[in-house]
């Protein structure tokens, strides 16, 4: 089985803060993911996000905050609430604001890489999780948020399982 971490990037006035309007354009954009990928507005990660987020998490040692610049990329942004009456099984949502967009963009752009891996490599690396992996991760996530962020773009996460 297989559990993605859709990002899409969108016009922040196109997006309806309404979880099933949201769902069904998210479930859209999943079906057309090639050439949205292709077009540079969409990204997705198979299994391996929340290892991403400890790549990135690694930025941010000893401090935590949820409101630094290192917990954007992956988790950043504002949970779309389910509307009265739905089902919880249905996909989680989430909204990060194009200040975000730029705030994840930025991060991404100047920490370095190298830094991170050498901080978290060790332990990654007796779980499996190859350094090449993640590099190929955080270099498509910093070509993703920069044209979403150059674009002003806000970005939708989906979990897609």
């Amino acid at each position: 089985m297989s559990i993605y971490l859709h990002f899409r990037a969108v016009t922040e006035s196109e997006i309806r803060h309404d979880h099933t309007w949201l769902a069904a354009f998210m479930a859209e954009a999943w079906e057309n993911d090639d050439a949205e990928y292709a077009a540079g507005i969409a990204h997705s990660i198979n299994k391996g996000w929340d290892a991403v987020n400890d790549l990135y998490a690694a930025a941010g040692y000893p401090c935590t905050d949820s409101d630094e610049p290192w917990t954007l990329p992956i988790y950043g942004g504002r949970p779309v609430p389910h509307s009265a009456g739905a089902d919880y099984s249905d996909v989680p949502l989430m909204v990060l604001e194009p200040s975000g967009v730029s705030q994840a963009s930025r991060f991404l752009s100047t920490v370095s890489f190298d830094e991170l891996w050498s901080a978290v490599g060790p332990k990654f690396a007796a779980l499996g999780w190859s350094r090449e992996e993640h590099l190929d991760h955080h270099r498509d996530l910093q070509e993703f948020y920069g044209q979403a962020a150059s674009a002003g773009h806000a970005v939708v996460k989906a979990v897609w399982a």
